[in-house]
C-alpha cells in the first residue's frame, strides 16, 4: 500500500493561561477552525483538547484493527465499539485505557479477549503510543 499523508495543524494566539487557539484537518475538513482553550484543556470546559483528539484517534484505530484481527480469525463482528481515556496528570499524558465492546457471533469470552490483546499489539496508533505511556484494555462480549 502506498504511503498515505494525512495533515492538521493548529495556531495559538497570546499567552498559556488567556491565549486562544484552532485546529484544523484542511483534507477531511472535519476540523475547520476549532477552537480550544487552556479552560478546555485543563479546567474541563466545554470544547475539544488534544488529549480528547489522541483519545479519539486511537478509539477509531483500534476498533478498526480489533474488527480486522477478528475477521482475520474467521469470527467477523457485527460491531466493535472502544472508548479511549487518556490520563494528563502533572502536565504529563501518562497512559491510555482503552475499554472495547463488541458483538461477535460465534466466539467465547477467552478467544475474544486473547484475539483483542493480539489486535492491541498491531493497532498503529498503539504502536505510535506504547514507547511514552501505558496502555490498559478491558474487553468483553456484549
Amino acid at each position: 500500500m502506498p504511503a498515505i499523508h494525512r495533515t492538521a495543524h493548529s495556531t495559538w494566539k497570546g499567552d498559556l493561561k488567556s491565549g486562544k487557539g484552532t485546529i484544523d484537518a484542511p483534507g477531511s475538513g472535519v476540523l475547520k477552525e476549532t477552537p480550544h482553550t487552556f479552560a478546555q484543556r485543563f479546567e474541563n470546559a466545554k470544547g475539544t483538547n488534544p488529549e480528547e483528539l489522541i483519545a479519539a484517534a486511537h478509539a477509531s484505530c483500534y476498533s478498526m484493527a480489533f474488527s480486522h484481527h477478528l475477521s482475520e480469525n474467521g469470527h467477523v463482528p457485527e460491531s466493535i465499539t472502544t472508548k479511549a481515556t487518556v490520563t494528563l496528570e502533572d502536565g504529563k499524558i501518562h497512559k491510555m485505557h482503552l475499554e472495547t465492546r463488541g458483538r461477535v457471533a460465534g466466539i467465547d469470552d477467552a478467544t475474544f479477549k486473547r484475539l483483542a490483546e493480539e489486535a492491541e499489539k498491531k493497532c498503529p496508533v498503539s504502536n505510535l503510543l506504547r514507547n511514552g505511556l501505558t496502555i490498559t484494555l478491558d474487553a468483553a462480549l456484549l
